[in-house]
């Protein structure tokens, strides 16, 4: 007999609490508007494919799944040349769960984006939150005792939902990128998910699916007891080899 959640087919997703099911998005990939960021309302949103993108701090949240959907396989990660030589170096230190707050606040304000960031001071005090609560995540990068760059994310089972990530120093984010990646792939995660594709993620292996796949996908990936550690697992990473 299937489990609870399941049916002959496999896993799927049970009704949200708070927001319509993600295929009734707009093309726009919008699925909700308002609400607030209280940690009942954020895990939700990402078990059933939703994930927060505020417009700015005064206007109201929006909620949304597009179509197609960025993520990383973790048997494709792809690592050049120029990078693997440069984490061959030992150039940067990397560490996860160091320095939450900042790897969040970096986010918001690294470069350009103060001006414009979607990182708004809600969010900051809600991710901060979750991972307080053990559900978020940050993989720092270090040089010379500074922090250079980082990445965070989401935590759900056998999901991870990548943030976002920034740098100070060239190439910093993408380090940290790929120990967070080869965590993942260590820990046994099944799904991560990049929201969408950019140029620097599709050069690391990221790729595209559809909105049906991600989510019959995550169903499963739910099913996963996985957990994320304390100490980044690196026993695959391709600089750690001999």
């Amino acid at each position: 007999m299937p489990r609870r959640g399941e049916s002959q087919h496999g896993p799927h997703l049970p009704p949200s609490r708070f927001f319509p099911p993600a295929e009734t998005a707009t093309r726009e990939g919008v699925v909700a508007v308002g609400g607030d960021l209280r940690p009942e309302i954020l895990l939700d949103a990402y078990a059933h494919g939703i994930f927060p993108w505020p417009i700015d701090a005064a206007s109201p949240i929006v909620w949304a799944s597009p179509d197609p959907r960025g993520v990383f396989e973790l048997d494709r990660i792809h690592v050049p040349r120029r990078l693997l030589r440069l984490l061959r170096q030992g150039r940067f230190q990397v560490t996860c769960d160091r320095d939450f707050p900042a790897v969040i606040r970096g986010c918001a304000s690294a470069g350009d984006r103060a001006a414009g960031t979607w990182i708004t001071p809600a969010m900051i005090r809600a991710y901060i939150r979750l991972h307080r609560l053990g559900f978020a995540h940050s993989v720092e990068v270090w040089e010379a005792a500074q922090l250079v760059g980082g990445v965070y994310g989401v935590a759900l089972a056998g999901l991870f939902a990548a943030e976002s990530m920034f740098y100070t120093r060239s190439h910093a984010s993408k380090v940290g990128l790929l120990h967070l990646l080869y965590h993942l792939q260590a820990r046994g995660y099944r799904l991560v998910d990049i929201q969408m594709v950019t140029p620097v993620t599709q050069a690391l292996g990221a790729s595209e699916i559809s909105r049906s796949e991600y989510l019959r996908r995550l169903a499963a990936a739910l099913h996963c007891p996985v957990e994320f550690g304390t100490e980044l697992d690196l026993a695959s990473a391709p600089w750690r080899r001999a």
